[in-house]
C-alpha cells in the first residue's frame, strides 16, 4: 500500500533538466487530437453507420489500442496531460477553463503555468521545429485575454481557436462565414484551414525534424455540416445526419494530410498519432460511446476511454490491435521522448510511463495506476442522463477501477475485464480492494494543490 501511494505522489518534472540524445536520423511527429470523439465514432472501433476510411488507414498501417484513457472527461485538463505528461490537477486544472469567476469557483488556474514541463519545449530544445495548429483551451478566451501564447510553451509557430491567445479564429463556430486572416471561413472549413497550416509548416521545415500538433475543433458541437456532404449521409438516420456529415468531412481532411506526407516522401519517417481529448456529448442513445457507460463529463468509461492509433512504418506494427496494455494520455510525452531518444536526467519524473515498447508491439504492464480528478464542485458540468453521473475521483489499477467522491462517499468498484460496461458494483463484495484503492486515490487527492 505504501509503495502504491508513493508511486502516485511522486512526479515533479523540470523541463530544464532535459537533455537530448540526438540520433543521426530523427523521426518526425504529427499528433492529431480530435475534439469530443466517442469510442464508437470510428469505423475501426465499430461504427457501422458512417465510414471513416482515411482515419481507419492508421489502424491498418499502424497499431490500434483498445485500453487507452484520457486524463479527464473534459477538454482543458485532458489537453494538459498530453502536453506535460502530468496529471492535470497538479497544475490546478481540473475542469474546462472558462471565465475568471468560473475558474476561481472551481479552484482552477486561469491557464497552464508556462513553467510546466511541455513536450514541445523538450523537442524544441532538442532541435525540432515545433508548431501547434487548432484548438488550444489551456488558457485564454472569454475574459482571460492575458494568458500566455503557445510560443511560451515551446512552439515556434501557432494558430489557435477562440479558447486561446495569439493568432486565432475568433469564434467557436457557426454556419455563417467568419473572417480568419484573409479568408472567410464557415465552421466546417476550420479543420481544413488548420490542415493547410500544418502542411505548410511541414513543407517549410522538412530539412529538420518536426513536431506538429494538429488539433481540430471537430467533432465538437455545434455540428455544422458542409452542405456538399449532406447527400452522402442521406441514408443515415435523420437525427444523426449533421454529425455524420461533419465526421465524413473530418475524415477527408485527415486523409488529405496523410496523402501529403506520402507525396512529400515523409511518411516512412513520421510518427502519426491519432487520439481524442474526451468522450462525446449525449447523443444517439449512447451509440457514439460504443455502448460504454457514460459520456463527456463522466469518469465512467464512455467519458475517458478513447481511440488511440499510432503509425510509424517499419517501426510500429501494421494492422495490430493491442487489447491488453492499459495506457493513459499522461504516457504520451514520455513515450514520444522514448521513441525519439530524448534522454531525461534522473531527477525528472513523469506521471505517465514510457510505453514505447507497447507502441513497437510488445504489450506492457503499468508500473503505477491511472488517476482522475474531475472538478471541485459537485453540481457543475455533469451529465444528467440516468446512470452517467459519476463520482469525481477514479483510479484504475490492473483490472480494477474504483470511483469515489473526494469526501469518501459514493464508492463504486468494477472489474473491467469481466464488466467493461461498469454494470455491477462490486464494492460490497471486495472490501480489500476498496480499502486499498480508496486509500491510494484519496491520499493523491489530498496531495494536490
Amino acid at each position: 500500500m505504501k509503495c502504491l501511494v508513493l508511486l502516485i505522489l511522486c512526479g515533479v518534472v523540470r523541463a530544464d533538466l532535459v537533455r537530448a540524445a540526438v540520433p543521426s536520423t530523427r523521426p518526425n511527429v504529427l499528433f492529431i487530437l480530435t475534439d469530443d470523439m466517442g469510442w464508437g465514432d470510428l469505423g475501426c472501433y465499430g461504427n457501422k453507420e458512417m465510414a471513416t476510411p482515411n482515419i481507419d488507414r492508421l489502424a491498418k498501417e499502424g497499431t490500434r489500442f483498445t485500453q487507452f484513457y484520457v486524463a479527464s472527461p473534459i477538454c482543458s485538463p485532458s489537453r494538459v496531460a498530453y502536453m506535460t505528461g502530468n496529471f492535470p490537477a497538479k497544475w490546478k486544472i481540473n475542469d474546462y477553463l472558462h471565465n475568471r469567476a468560473g475558474n476561481a469557483a472551481h479552484e482552477c488556474a486561469n491557464w497552464l503555468d508556462p513553467t510546466a514541463p511541455t513536450l514541445a519545449r523538450m523537442l524544441h530544445d532538442a532541435g525540432y521545429a515545433t508548431a501547434h495548429f487548432g484548438k488550444w483551451h489551456m488558457g485564454g478566451g472569454r475574459d482571460v485575454q492575458d494568458a500566455p501564447w503557445p510560443g511560451e510553451y515551446g512552439f515556434d509557430e501557432h494558430h489557435v481557436n477562440v479558447e486561446g491567445c495569439g493568432p486565432r479564429i475568433n469564434t467557436f463556430g457557426s454556419a455563417k462565414p467568419e473572417p480568419v486572416e484573409d479568408k472567410m471561413l464557415a465552421r466546417y472549413e476550420f479543420t481544413g484551414f488548420w490542415a493547410d497550416k500544418s502542411m505548410d509548416f511541414i513543407r517549410r521545415h522538412r530539412d529538420k525534424p518536426f513536431y506538429v500538433e494538429f488539433w481540430p475543433q471537430d467533432v465538437h458541437t455545434p455540428h455544422v455540416p458542409d452542405p456538399e456532404e449532406l447527400p452522402f449521409v442521406a441514408n443515415t438516420p435523420q437525427p444523426h445526419q449533421k454529425f455524420n456529415a461533419v465526421l465524413r468531412r473530418y475524415d477527408r481532411e485527415i486523409g488529405r494530410v496523410l496523402d501529403f506526407l506520402k507525396t512529400e516522401g515523409l511518411e516512412k519517417n513520421t510518427i502519426v498519432v491519432f487520439a481524442s481529448d474526451n468522450g462525446p456529448e449525449p447523443s444517439f442513445h449512447g451509440q457514439r460511446a460504443g455502448g460504454l457507460r457514460g459520456m463527456k463529463w463522466s469518469l465512467y468509461e464512455g467519458g475517458i476511454r478513447e481511440p488511440l492509433l499510432v503509425r510509424w512504418p517499419g517501426q510500429i506494427p501494421a494492422g495490430k490491435t493491442d487489447a491488453s496494455t492499459i495506457l493513459g494520455s499522461v504516457d504520451y510525452a514520455p513515450t514520444v521522448c522514448g521513441l525519439l531518444g530524448i534522454t531525461l536526467s534522473k531527477e525528472v519524473q513523469f506521471d505517465g510511463m514510457d510505453a514505447s515498447a507497447a507502441w513497437r508491439g510488445t504489450p506492457q504492464n503499468r508500473s503505477h495506476p491511472l488517476l482522475w480528478e474531475y472538478g471541485r464542485k459537485a453540481d457543475y458540468m455533469y451529465p444528467r442522463e440516468p446512470g452517467s453521473r459519476s463520482p469525481n475521483l477514479a483510479i484504475r489499477d490492473g483490472k480494477w477501477k474504483l470511483l469515489i467522491n473526494a469526501d469518501g462517499t459514493g464508492v463504486e468498484l468494477y472489474d473491467l475485464e469481466m464488466d467493461p460496461n461498469e454494470s455491477v458494483n462490486l464494492a460490497e463484495k471486495q472490501p480489500e480492494q476498496v480499502a486499498r484503492l480508496s486509500a491510494a486515490i484519496l491520499a493523491w487527492r489530498k496531495s494536490l494543490p
